[in-house]
């Protein structure tokens, strides 16, 4: 997917927003083999208890390496609850800036506008870099299983298979691994803090292999101006 890494707008929104990183090797399953089958009810549960309770803006670092070299920025990013976000992101003076809207799945624009459709290789693991779970599909089947702090599920479909881990605390955590075709597509793991609000977070991609890493400097709750979830007209 990627020959080279330097500070362009396709680098900064396949992995910093929607892209995610990786390293050789896969590492153990997600979900212990415990999991049962659950019910659609008690996985929207799990699910809404990572769901931002207000709109929040994320302001972060981002460092990505791969074998070859690495780059680093800022960027932000603005969460509508149930499932809207806004990114903006950039390399050192500004270089290469890149923004996308999305919600749930779909994006709603990107600029440069091809980049998102060419290079996005799945939502899910987006989200769980911000500490949020996605809902399952119509069809999918569905198993978890609760261990005192840590809830674990899954939601299996037709070719593609998502897998989370939740642990709450002082120190929790979100992890997100997505199968397509028995293949790992990418692992993400955010750490929270006690309030469950993201502290850090690693996204991995084995078939790069590479890693991106974002570092959270801030989060709060915020108010949007409608114009946000517009593209910029030129």
């Amino acid at each position: 997917m990627l020959q080279r890494l330097f500070v362009d707008r396709r680098v900064l929104v396949a992995y910093l927003a929607l892209s995610l990183a990786g390293c050789r090797g896969a590492p153990g399953a997600v979900v212990p083999a415990a999991a049962a089958p659950v019910s659609r009810s008690q996985v929207a549960e799990w699910v809404g208890a990572t769901a931002p309770p207000e709109r929040r803006l994320h302001k972060f670092k981002w460092l990505f390496q791969d074998e070859r070299s690495s780059a680093g920025g800022r960027g932000s990013a603005r969460i509508a609850p149930p499932d809207s976000m806004r990114f903006d992101v950039a390399g050192p003076f500004g270089s290469g800036a890149a923004s996308a809207a999305v919600v749930g799945s779909q994006p709603l624009w990107a600029e440069p506008p091809d980049a998102v459709a060419k290079l996005v290789p799945n939502y899910p693991l987006m989200w769980a870099m911000f500490g949020v779970a996605r809902l399952p599909e119509t069809g999918d089947s569905l198993r978890g299983v609760v261990d005192g702090q840590t809830v674990s599920w899954q939601y299996a479909g037709p070719t593609d298979t998502v897998s989370y881990v939740r642990t709450t605390g002082k120190h929790g955590r979100l992890v997100a691994e997505v199968h397509q075709a028995g293949k790992v597509v990418g692992r993400a793991e955010a750490t929270l803090d006690s309030a469950g609000l993201p502290v850090k977070a690693r996204l991995v991609v084995p078939s790069v292999p590479a890693k991106l890493d974002l570092t959270f400097l801030s989060t709060a709750r915020a108010d949007f101006a409608p114009e946000i979830w517009t593209a910029r007209q030129p």
